[in-house]
């Protein structure tokens, strides 16, 4: 895949403020590819996502207005690990291709585009292609208030979900650079800024070699 731009993958924890995250970033102009938002939009009436599902589970997955029953599908798929990879097959290749065009699409005066990817080291999917990974970080039990105050879900829902999550340690150990998502908001979007600085000084130079060993001055204590 050509591309100009570097590419910083955000990844996290359920609950963990990604979004609070790569809002911030957008508002810093930095173009953002979120993974979750392009499944949402497969999951839209007509959307490719929504005929795969009707016809693997039919029609009855659907709501009124033809867009995918997302309680329904989560209910079929929770606690079924094969259901749950059939669905995985389904989607992953379209939200892949649409990554794929959404990267060829930024302008090549970005110096880096932010890709979201919640499940970036589970799948393995965009590790490759990431230049430098960036961790959203946050205790189980601030995630899981998170998500029962978003969603709704009880906590034996959002504890298996997390179950089938990496574990914290290790997304700590293979971030490049950390944002601790405990804190308010306002650090939050400091941290965001500096590291932004950071991204734009650092992806300077297309043609330099990247130091592995280079990191972000941490301001998130």
């Amino acid at each position: 895949m050509g591309r100009l731009s570097r590419i910083i993958a955000l990844t996290g924890g359920i609950g963990s403020g990604k979004t609070a995250v790569s809002d911030h970033f957008a508002r810093l102009g930095v173009p953002v590819i979120d993974t979750d938002v392009i499944a949402r939009e497969l999951g839209k009436a007509g959307a490719a996502g929504t005929e795969a599902v009707a016809a693997w589970l039919g029609r009855e997955y659907l709501t009124a207005d033809g867009a995918i029953d997302r309680a329904r599908l989560r209910a079929r798929v929770f606690g079924d690990a094969e259901a749950k990879r059939q669905l995985d097959q389904l989607f992953h290749p379209l939200i892949q291709r649409q990554v794929e065009q959404d990267l060829a699409a930024v302008a090549p005066d970005h110096s880096y585009c932010l890709l979201v990817v919640p499940l970036l080291f589970e799948t393995g999917t965009y590790v490759a292609i990431a230049d430098r990974i960036l961790v959203v970080d946050c205790d189980p039990d601030i995630q899981i208030s998170r998500v029962q105050a978003r969603s709704g879900l009880d906590i034996a829902q959002i504890q298996a979900i997390m179950s089938h999550q990496i574990d914290r340690d290790s997304r700590r150990r293979r971030a490049d650079d950390l944002i601790d998502g405990n804190q308010p908001l306002e650090k939050v979007q400091q941290r965001v800024a500096e590291l932004h600085e950071f991204y734009l000084s650092w992806a300077g130079d297309r043609n330099a070699v990247q130091d592995s060993q280079s990191a972000a001055p941490d301001l998130s204590n």
